[in-house]
């Protein structure tokens, strides 16, 4: 019987991490304090970017320095950061909370979140495209450092979110792309003969993989309906029909001995954007159980841990949060709904900053006397690791802290496989240098590395 395409549930471009968010300036054997410089190689959203800055203290400086190898991931990050900077003056914590997720994880979105993510894109698209002199600059959106042509890539992928859907009366307009058809393409390519039972196959991949793996507060009408049609979070009453265009992207096939580019539906569908947010929470009351079964779901957590880290953003923009600000911030406001929120008008954070770097910096960064022992922290996503090299030691301070994402969520890797990935990362540190940190608590989704002593 034919298993299908096995090596396609991951995908091949990273949409959201397969590990869930961590503060970055914890992960070593000391807290970081001061000013430090953190260096993001492939994380695919900006979870850990959050994490981190929640648990800031208020002297503290943080940089961020990202590196992706698409364009299109950079695009979404922009897209998400620009949507946790949102005021709330311009939308509530709770609806930010709610578009934030709904972006973040589904395939189909509502007609509201599609305009706001338009609005978003159409700022996004000024941001990269004016010059260097003249551009809304924003510290925690900062693409000055990125190759012309990479920003003109990123202008192009905005202006696609923002093409008008076509109407009967308009036929210049192009086609949309359904996201059930290329969902649902990439199940069919992906459990080849076992797509009749998928249902059971469904059931499965989440009882005897996920929940074997501690994600027991995934619930399995939840799961199945995202792994069914891409339907991660569904907190409003609604309709959730229209394409989330920033979850699109290319991919080049070779078809007849030429290079041809389909537009579709490229990544994870099997692992589940649960990962990031809602399987892990310092709120022991949203992990309590009832006759065995979990009371709240991945998508409770999901969204009160994204809630506690936008209230921390906008702490850290010098606005506490109260609960009567947030009942104020939650009544709609018609000038609102219908203005634009430009890049200076999303909020400014104190001391903090996010910088996107080229796609082929990682190399380049050792030769540049800026660079020189200058990360504390160093991340490296699990697609990522084969780039880990010893001129890493280079661009590392003395004391920074390795962390590299392990293949422990990827679940169409069998255990031997994952433990042969986390024995594989073990000996590229070593090689560039890093030994284990074997101090640290056991967290055996991360794995955690310290420059070697010599």
């Amino acid at each position: 019987m034919s298993a299908g395409q096995v090596s396609e549930g991951a995908g091949c471009v990273t949409w959201w991490g397969f590990s869930p968010a961590r503060d970055l300036l914890s992960a070593g054997p000391v807290r970081l304090e001061g000013d430090f410089n953190v260096l993001l190689v492939g994380s695919g959203d900006p979870r850990h970017i959050l994490k981190t800055i929640s648990g800031l203290q208020n002297q503290d400086n943080l940089h961020v320095w990202v590196i992706e190898s698409s364009m299109e991931v950079v695009a979404r990050q922009l897209l998400l950061l620009y949507l946790a900077l949102m005021p709330k003056e311009s939308m509530g914590i709770n609806e930010k909370t709610e578009v934030f997720l709904e972006v973040f994880g589904n395939g189909e979105i509502r007609s509201q979140t599609e305009e706001t993510l338009r609005r978003a894109a159409s700022e996004l698209t000024l941001s990269v495209t004016e010059t260097l002199e003249t551009a809304a600059a924003h510290p925690c959106l900062n693409t000055t450092l990125l190759k012309f042509k990479e920003r003109d890539e990123l202008a192009r992928i905005f202006k696609l979110w923002i093409q008008p859907r076509p109407s009967s009366s308009s036929s210049e307009c192009a086609a949309p792309i359904l996201m059930s058809k290329v969902w649902d393409y990439r199940v069919r390519q992906h459990l080849g003969t076992r797509y009749d039972s998928k249902k059971n196959c469904f059931d499965w991949d989440l009882t005897m993989k996920l929940q074997e793996k501690g994600c027991g507060v995934i619930n399995k009408q939840q799961y199945a309906q995202w792994r069914e049609r891409g339907l991660a979070f569904e907190m409003r009453e609604g309709v959730y029909q229209i394409t989330n265009p920033s979850l699109l992207s290319s991919r080049v096939f070779r078809r007849n001995g030429e290079k041809v580019s389909y537009r579709g539906y490229w990544g994870d569908i099997v692992s589940s954007p649960y990962l990031s947010f809602g399987i892990e929470t310092e709120d022991k009351s949203l992990l309590r159980t009832q006759n065995g079964q979990h009371i709240k779901t991945a998508q409770d957590i999901s969204f009160a841990n994204v809630k506690e880290l936008f209230q921390s953003l906008s702490s850290r923009r010098g606005c506490p949060t109260t609960s009567q600000s947030d009942a104020k911030a939650e009544e709609p406001s018609p000038e609102a709904d219908q203005k634009s929120v430009t890049i200076n008008e999303l909020m400014h954070l104190n001391r903090i900053s996010v910088t996107f770097l080229p796609s082929d910096s990682l190399y380049k960064l050792p030769e540049k006397h800026k660079y020189s022992h200058f990360f504390n922290t160093i991340y490296f996503s699990a697609s990522c690791v084969h780039q880990l090299g010893p001129t890493m030691r280079q661009i590392a301070t003395p004391d920074a802290v390795l962390v590299v994402e392990l293949a422990k969520y990827i679940l169409d890797l069998t255990k031997e496989q994952v433990a042969g990935f986390a024995e594989t990362v073990v000996s590229i540190a070593l090689e560039a240098e890093f030994e284990p940190w074997c101090d640290g608590k056991s967290d055996d989704a991360h794995a955690v590395f310290i420059p070697q002593r010599k």
